[in-house]
């Protein structure tokens, strides 16, 4: 009994049909060189689908032929107009064979088009970032809608710096939701900073200003904001310190920059237990379009330490502590990369936070540290997911 071949081989085949019997009426076409639009109107055909056609037939591999080309249906609408234009029949019949095929594969191992698009996209790294981002942008849409807020911008800045003792870090976070935006009454979020490590120390962040979190004076940089300032109040829950958004006001007009600076010293050990990996994370409280992950690490820590980006699914048991294994399985695949930014603050532009290059500076500014001694790095994540952490891991292996 002969096997069946495995569903890639199956769609490379199918894709190898369908770019040989397209091409082929496609070279039939005068107007087939000259563009989408002229194509479109020689064949009567509506530009977008002509503009998918070429772009497909432009590909020699069989799964990006896939990936670009349309559904079943608006080939066959393709191949109809390219016969009236005077396509040679046999090559009009294979066409609409390999079609037909292509279906069968659609309809038999895969479901629809969209399941195939998640298919490709683990096997192409180009279709991938596509076809996550596509997603994340309908995940947002709906989340922001059914949560009622949303944020054009989620800056989380960490920095990480000698503690005076030698013997432990301090860690500063600047948190901000830009172009903040509460969309129906009564709708809430809320910015966390929390500490993931007990020690039985308490917990005291500071301002930049040395003054302990209290309330909000000190701890506001309303002067680096771009929309007026959100309201906010002050809970402090245990280890952590929560920042919601307070108010009535909503809608378009009702559009406000939330940007914050808390100051912990002496807030994690230099030296980690043996086995451990040291690690800074940002969640994913409230719909944003945009994440800003900076993590900023003086030179003198982690010395030869890699850096890995993860993310977590935080939805069933919470945050997660990265060197936990049975967390492992709530680590989500993703296109994600961390970027080197290299050092100081003169990091890649970034257009979507006003005034970065000053908020930077008035921080070192503030706590006397020379910013020539950090390295840094960036995680710019489209539409990160909701309910999820975003995790900067450091791998001691060559370090300690």
């Amino acid at each position: 009994m002969q096997t069946a071949p495995p569903l890639k081989q199956k769609l490379v085949r199918a894709g190898a049909s369908l770019y040989t019997t397209l091409k082929l009426l496609l070279d039939q076409i005068p107007e087939g060189t000259q563009g989408p639009q002229r194509l479109g109107v020689a064949l009567g055909l509506d530009k977008v689908l002509a503009h998918r056609i070429l772009k497909a037939l432009r590909e020699d591999r069989p799964l990006s032929v896939l990936h670009h080309a349309p559904g079943p249906d608006p080939l066959r609408r393709f191949v109809r107009a390219a016969k009236k234009s005077g396509a040679k029949p046999a090559d009009v019949k294979a066409a609409l064979l390999a079609i037909d095929h292509f279906q069968r594969i659609l309809r038999e191992d895969i479901g629809d088009r969209s399941q195939l698009d998640a298919i490709l996209s683990a096997w192409m790294p180009s279709a991938r970032s596509e076809f996550e981002l596509r997603r994340k942008q309908s995940v947002f849409k709906a989340r922001s809608q059914l949560l009622g807020i949303s944020a054009g911008t989620n800056l989380a800045t960490v920095i990480l710096h000698p503690s005076a003792n030698g013997e432990t870090i301090d860690v500063v976070w600047l948190a901000g939701l830009y172009n903040l935006q509460r969309l129906r009454p009564g709708a809430r979020t809320k910015l966390t900073t929390r500490r993931f490590i007990v020690d039985g120390k308490d917990r005291r962040p500071m301002t930049l200003n040395g003054e302990r979190v209290e309330g909000l004076e000190g701890l506001r940089l309303d002067a680096f904001c771009a929309a007026q300032p959100a309201e906010l109040e002050v809970r402090h829950v245990e280890e952590n310190v929560q920042y919601l958004l307070a108010g009535d006001d909503f809608g378009k007009k009702a559009t406000s920059d939330l940007l914050l600076a808390e100051v912990n010293f002496d807030e994690l050990p230099r030296i980690p237990e043996r086995g451990r990996r040291p690690y800074v994370f940002a969640e994913i409280a409230t719909p944003t379009k945009l994440l800003l992950f900076d993590v900023l690490v003086h030179r003198d820590l982690y010395p030869g330490a890699t850096p890995e980006l993860g993310t977590y699914d935080t939805a069933f048991d919470g945050v997660v502590d990265v060197n936990d294994p049975a967390r492992e399985v709530d680590r989500l695949d993703t296109a994600d990369r961390l970027e080197v930014t290299g050092r100081g603050i003169d990091m890649l532009p970034v257009p979507e936070v006003p005034k970065h290059g000053q908020l930077l500076a008035h921080v070192f500014q503030s706590l006397a540290w020379n910013p020539a001694d950090f390295r840094s790095w960036r995680a710019r994540i489209d539409y990160p997911l909701y309910g999820t952490q975003i995790a900067v891991s450091f791998d001691m292996g060559a370090g300690l």
